[in-house]
């Protein structure tokens, strides 16, 4: 029951963290940049990507053309003076502006992450200081497995990446503040 309290502490703390992050401090949209021309950019994405939502990468190479030298030889001489974009992509847009589903799973995705690490915060009678340590640990862990290779492989901004590392790590320092705070009290 403890680790229950202390993973619904961690993720209210984290919630409101991520809620400050990006509507005050603007972490959430370091390296984001709105289009020169929008009508432009989106006049091309229907017909270039046609109906099925997804994630693209233009230019790009169909991995079972990999071993085709042609294919690859075409490739690389079209990205040396093609840009590159990573699209999320969805045919029919949704209303960014409605964050009603959003914030609910957002919400239940940062308990469910803080339940996770108050249930190895309270595996043993760890000190609180051992306990912020193990959420810094964490933050640092799931940033260097996510948001690195983002950067690395589809070319995310470095601001943007780092921005992320700023909110996770303070995020999971506050979260994880509380939740030690929580599984050091002495029953009662």
């Amino acid at each position: 029951m403890r680790v229950l309290v202390a993973g619904i502490i961690g993720g209210i703390v984290i919630f409101i963290w991520g809620a400050l992050a990006h509507t005050i401090l603007g972490l959430g949209m370091v390296g984001i940049h709105q289009p020169i021309n929008e009508d432009a950019a989106l006049n091309g994405l229907r017909p270039g990507l046609g109906q099925q939502a997804g994630i693209y990468m233009v230019p790009s190479l169909a991995p079972d053309k990999m071993s085709d030298k042609g294919a690859l030889q075409l490739y690389t001489q079209k990205v040396q003076n093609a840009p590159y974009a990573f699209i999320v992509y969805m045919p029919q847009a949704d209303n960014m502006t409605q964050m009603g589903p959003q914030l609910g799973r957002q919400w239940a995705s940062d308990t469910l992450a803080a339940l996770a690490l108050a249930f190895v915060m309270g595996l043993a009678a760890f000190s609180f200081g051992r306990r912020i340590s193990i959420a810094i640990a964490a933050a640092i862990f799931s940033w260097l497995c996510t948001m690195v290779p983002y950067w690395n492989w589809y070319r995310f901004p470095l601001d943007f990446t780092l921005a992320a590392l700023v909110e996770q790590l303070v995020g999971w320092i506050l979260a994880g503040a509380a939740m030690a705070w929580w599984l050091g009290r002495r029953a009662r």
